[in-house]
């Protein structure tokens, strides 16, 4: 396939799924092996983290206007109540330190199943059922917390350790384990999917520049044991990259604000069941076309 349509088709494939609590890692590899893109290629491997950036700007983008007013209240937020332990800012950075020490120290494990198709069709379909459970669990319920504002540290520590799940069972999905987080602790659908894309924010630049990192310098255990490969950039390359970006960027840019108006009308319930075929169809026919 041409690579320019395959750049393409790929920016769409992360734009789409990226915040949509479906796992853009395992929409990702099997696009890529559908494709018959080999994983294990230097520069896909590369292209694969660097077409997230586009979707994190879209992101950055639709929340800049909310993310400035949160920086103009810090400490003590839009009513005067908070504090800088509990403020939305405050939230944010302290439920990412609970995400990012514990994928940091398992992240061995996680580069272990990152290409196991099996892993990914069973977190996929599990997440599912979870994910159904709990939103009808919270739909009989009356939300104590309705807006950003009202969350606790108790609350943002508890969705920023659920979100590790996602680090480090590929296809669990960032947006997946925060958003039910979030419904168990008496978040409403629209506040624990608002925290949920807050939180992706600074989750996924770290963790795309930490990949980024580890791809154009490796580390020496890396290189000793051949497992490392140097990734060689030209014009088509490049042309490519962008290409990718771009359409990431543009298409996250719609499904952001699409997903925000149908959970506030649908919930999740059709996210829930999609992962859970497709979780189903992986475990019987993933092995065929997901290969290196």
């Amino acid at each position: 396939m041409n690579p320019y349509l395959q750049s393409v088709l790929l920016g769409i494939v992360e734009g789409l799924t990226e915040f949509l609590p479906v796992s853009s890692t395992a929409h990702l590899r099997i696009a890529e092996g559908l494709m018959k893109i080999p994983l294990d290629d230097a520069y896909w491997k590369m292209y694969t983290i660097v077409i997230q950036l586009g979707a994190i700007f879209a992101l950055t983008l639709l929340f800049l206007g909310r993310i400035v007013e949160f920086i103009r209240t810090f400490p003590h937020g839009e009513n005067g109540d908070r504090t800088i332990f509990n403020h939305p800012i405050s939230l944010t950075l302290i439920a990412f330190a609970f995400t990012a020490v514990p994928a940091l120290l398992l992240h061995k494990w996680s580069e272990k199943n990152l290409g196991s198709v099996v892993a990914m069709a069973v977190a996929l379909l599990l997440g599912g059922i979870v994910m159904w459970v709990i939103d009808y669990w919270a739909d009989n319920r009356t939300p104590d917390v309705t807006d950003i504002e009202q969350m606790t540290l108790f609350q943002a520590i508890w969705i920023g350790l659920c979100q590790t799940l996602s680090a480090v069972f590929p296809g669990t999905s960032r947006s997946m384990s925060t958003i039910a987080a979030g419904q168990l602790v008496s978040l409403d659908r629209p506040t624990a999917l608002a925290f949920s894309f807050l939180l992706s924010i600074p989750t996924m630049f770290a963790a795309t520049v930490w990949d980024l990192l580890k791809e154009i310098h490796p580390s020496k255990a890396a290189v000793a044991a051949g497992t490392a490969a140097h990734v060689v950039m030209n014009g088509e390359r490049w042309i490519v990259l962008i290409i990718g970006l771009v359409v990431s960027f543009i298409v996250a840019l719609g499904v952001v604000e699409w997903f925000l108006q149908w959970v506030r009308k649908h919930g999740f319930a059709l996210f829930a069941l999609y992962r859970i075929l497709l979780g189903i169809a992986l475990l019987i026919w993933g092995a065929r076309f997901m290969t290196s």
